[in-house]
């Protein structure tokens, strides 16, 4: 049982360079867990890559209905008050600390690669990488 952030599951649904490792990561732990703030970050990075001609409307849809199949019985609120508080204390934005928040309260990692996240938080977040040595 992993929380895992909106990059990952991109990787997982966007073919590209890092969807082999994502595929990998699903096999070494397929319960995968989010807030329900992921559809929203999916789908602005996927309207990014219609815009910019990356892909097909028609492929973005059937990438985002793959991860929403994927994530449709693990979405879990989060306590907004946690999220504000530990936005207030670190230099993360709301939406990271969504997955941080589901994170601790899971007592899970946070499966990432968001830099920051990584940095501030090496003791709660996991790289790529890292999950999979």
């Amino acid at each position: 049982m992993i929380v895992v952030d909106t990059n990952i599951i991109a990787f997982l649904v966007i073919p590209g360079e890092r969807t082999i490792q994502a595929g990998e990561a699903l096999r070494k732990d397929p319960l995968w867990f989010a807030p329900p703030l992921w559809r929203s970050e999916l789908c602005n990075a996927l309207a990014l890559y219609v815009r910019k001609n990356i892909l097909a409307l028609n492929t973005a849809q059937e990438a985002y209905q793959h991860a929403a199949i994927l994530m449709e019985t693990r979405e879990i609120p989060v306590p907004h008050s946690r999220v504000l508080e530990l936005a207030g204390r670190s230099r993360l934005s709301a939406y990271d600390c969504e997955f941080l928040v589901l994170a601790q309260e899971m007592n899970s990692q946070l499966l990432t690669e968001d830099r920051g996240i990584l940095e501030q938080f090496p003791h709660l977040a996991i790289s790529l990488n890292d999950f999979l040595e």
